[in-house]
């Protein structure tokens, strides 16, 4: 069976066409039309890729996205779209599109494209995360630290993924409240920090902390609390 691609498009002519020579390449292209089927069909199924639309009835492309990475999901993403505009392809890739290909298109450049994202998919197939002792197994779902298993719940355990996939790198709370919550921060909401502090508590029930508070720039996965670090958060 050839490599399995999942194409998201509403434009039954495009799709019609793109599915006609994916397949002719080799590639086993099962196609959907709308946001709601495309969540059920990337959570149910492996995909080597996944060809994304960003303008999609019922959900769009970007809340796809970026549910799918919020949940650990780690198939390679390529937005297909008409949304052309630089913010919009720095947005896309922001929020973990592998790639960005704007309509209209060539469709040599699509296959290139599609190839390229589908042999790095298999040259780096991460199935866990880890810093440290702190290891998040993304199949299963299940955290652990030093050997012991992690009760957290499904933010929490999207919080630890997103600390673990930025690793001593800067996350302002806008950002990881539009990351795991998928919505714009409103600076007044609390949530984001409540919920580190239940993780950190569990977290550090096991070991040293290793979430550090920077006052007024936000958090940051390390062990080592640099200058600017509130320990007491």
């Amino acid at each position: 069976m050839g490599n399995q691609v999942l194409l998201v498009e509403d434009d039954p002519s495009l799709a019609r066409s793109i599915t006609e020579g994916l397949s002719d390449e080799g590639l086993a292209v099962a196609h959907v039309s709308d946001g709601m089927a495309a969540t059920d069909a990337i959570n149910r199924s492996r995909w080597d890729l996944v060809i994304l639309d960003w303008w999609l009835p019922g959900k769009d492309g970007l809340a796809i996205l970026e549910e799918h990475r919020r949940g650990g999901g780690t198939a390679p993403i390529l937005f297909l779209t008409a949304r052309d505009a630089v913010s919009d392809r720095v947005r896309g890739l922001d929020a973990g599109a592998d790639d960005y290909l704007c309509k209209p298109f060539a469709f040599e450049e699509l296959l290139a494209r599609a190839r390229a994202l589908i042999r790095r998919g298999h040259a780096v197939e991460v199935t866990t995360l880890t810093y440290r002792d702190v290891r998040v197994d993304l199949a299963t779902q299940r955290a652990d630290r030093a050997g012991v298993p992690l009760n957290l719940t499904s933010k929490e355990l999207s919080l630890l993924i997103f600390f673990l996939r930025h690793p001593d790198e800067v996350l302002s709370r806008a950002r990881i409240y539009g990351h795991v919550w998928g919505d714009d921060y409103d600076f007044v909401s609390n949530t984001v920090d409540v919920h580190i502090k239940t993780l950190r508590r569990t977290l550090e029930a096991h070991g040293p902390r290793i979430i550090q508070t920077l006052r007024g720039r936000g958090y940051l996965l390390s062990d080592v609390a640099p200058v600017g670090t509130d320990g007491a958060s």
